[in-house]
């Protein structure tokens, strides 16, 4: 068999990288843990391995927040819609009643699913329960839920099954902070607050099991509203949880934010191993390089206003172009993540033209590049002005995506040591070889013509063993 040079030099690449990320565990002794991480390194599983290639996901937000849209008493708020309740101190009372005013009669599940498929996605992540504790499915653990709504009917079964229908696999996201639950507290300070934290455990642990045997479609767990001192000294108990869940559904996925280990550390144990199937820590915002995600899966989130995730009226501020998605999203798989979009329905059920808009964009792109994006990684090739490297997994096949283009039409590549070109193409044009020089050894300028189109391009690079290893140490030892 013909070893494969690009895959030897990013495996050499990702070694580096695990290594500096063990370099703690290495100078220090290990600390014991009974509630750390129970698993070093990826997981190699086909459904893990399935969420690893969907490089392009939805994250719903909705509730009843949905309702006021960031607007409470004729007053429009800035910041997360979501948080009305919390950031502006409006009585509990008021804003629970709101569950009266929930009847989203224009709610069509197989439409969200349409506008998710067409822009390209693979998966979805829907709240089933934000911080006020509302929730979206018939829970028989409290009487604050859809069920009891003008709406009376379940939300979460017409959406697990009209994604699944339409090929996207479905997350759940699901807030441990509850507002609305009596036992809940931001810290245990009290005898009575232990008491009440109890129940409030024991609620909590009743309706993750009920939501993974009601919706047994669902793939994954996306949890949020766990940093607070309360849950953060819950570490037994949550490790406990997380093993019962596990078993009750094999080849569940689960995120770094769910639970802490015994000395308070989130996401990371105390010896720097993640505990979850992947990093959840890059929430409006990506890394800028390989290093910073330590060798391990992880996903973005990211809104299209600033900090918007539940709807809100007001549509100002950076409202992120379909083009600057598109690049977060080459950017996410360029470095071995998933790029997932949020969308904030009306509490009508309809979503915003604006965001439909956007999604259809993404997805003319996306019919046409998503080879580039589907299945891909990190290429380990050095990032270049130009745009993104993306590697199909298994494969030898680079793809450059373009964000900008030089006026000569030269695109710079560096390949590692023993790594040829064997054919470079337009992806929208296999049939037509692009020009190819070799200026040094092992960099290469690949010539396009410059695009007219705005949005960006895909050069294909089909990658051999370069049978002739000339050129000095100095530049070969600079790759």
């Amino acid at each position: 068999m013909v070893r494969k040079p690009i895959k030897r030099f990013i495996a050499l690449q990702l070694l580096f990288i695990l290594i500096a990320s063990t370099t703690y565990a290495q100078n220090a002794e290990r600390i014991k843990l009974k509630h750390g991480s129970h698993r070093e390194g990826k997981r190699t599983d086909s459904v893990m391995q399935k969420w690893r290639g969907n490089g392009l996901g939805q994250f719903i937000h909705w509730g009843l927040y949905a309702i006021p849209g960031g607007e409470w008493n004729g007053k429009q708020y800035n910041g997360a819609a979501e948080w009305i309740r919390s950031w502006n101190g409006i009585p509990k009372s008021a804003y629970d009643s709101l569950i009266y005013k929930f009847n989203p009669i224009n709610f069509n599940a197989d439409e969200w699913a349409s506008i998710a498929k067409n822009m390209g996605a693979k998966y979805v992540t829907i709240t089933t329960k934000h911080h006020d504790g509302f929730c979206l499915w018939p829970s028989k653990y409290t009487s604050y839920t859809v069920a009891n709504s003008p709406w009376k009917k379940d939300i979460m079964k017409p959406l697990v099954d009209a994604y699944d229908k339409a090929g996207l696999d479905v997350i759940l996201y699901f807030s441990i902070m509850d507002w609305n639950h009596p036992g809940w507290r931001y810290d245990i300070k009290t005898k009575a607050d232990s008491i009440a934290f109890e129940g409030f455990k024991k609620f909590t642990r009743n309706q993750l099991i009920e939501l993974l045997t009601m919706y047994p479609k669902a793939k994954g767990l996306w949890f949020d509203g766990t940093w607070d001192k309360s849950w953060v000294k819950q570490a037994k108990f949550a490790d406990e949880l997380e093993a019962e869940m596990r078993k009750l559904r094999p080849g569940l996925i689960i995120g770094s934010r769910f639970r802490a280990d015994e000395y308070g550390k989130r996401h990371f144990d105390s010896n720097n191993v993640l505990m979850g199937d992947y990093e959840q820590g890059w929430e409006r915002k990506l890394p800028n390089s390989i290093a910073d995600v330590h060798g391990n899966d992880w996903d973005c989130v990211m809104t299209i206003p600033e900090n918007q995730w539940g709807y809100n009226k007001a549509w100002k501020g950076h409202i992120k172009s379909s083009n600057e998605l598109i690049e977060m999203t080459a950017k996410a798989v360029s470095l071995g993540g998933n790029f997932v979009l949020n969308f904030g329905p009306k509490g009508d059920g309809s979503i915003r033209d604006e965001e439909k808009k956007l999604a259809s964009e993404i997805g003319d792109w996306m019919k046409v590049n998503s080879e580039a994006i589907y299945n891909c990684e990190y290429s380990g090739l050095e990032k270049q002005d130009w745009g993104y490297f993306t590697k199909k997994r298994e494969k030898d096949k680079v793809y450059l995506i373009i964000f900008n283009t030089p006026v000569s039409g030269a695109y710079r590549v560096k390949l590692p040591a023993k790594t040829a070109i064997a054919k470079s193409y337009l992806l929208t044009n296999p049939n037509m070889d692009l020009r190819v020089e070799e200026v040094h050894s092992n960099e290469y300028f690949i010539y396009a013509k410059p695009t007219t189109e705005a949005k960006p391009f895909v050069i294909v690079l089909d990658t051999k063993k370069k049978e002739n290893n000339g050129g000095n140490n100095y530049e070969k030892a600079k790759i």
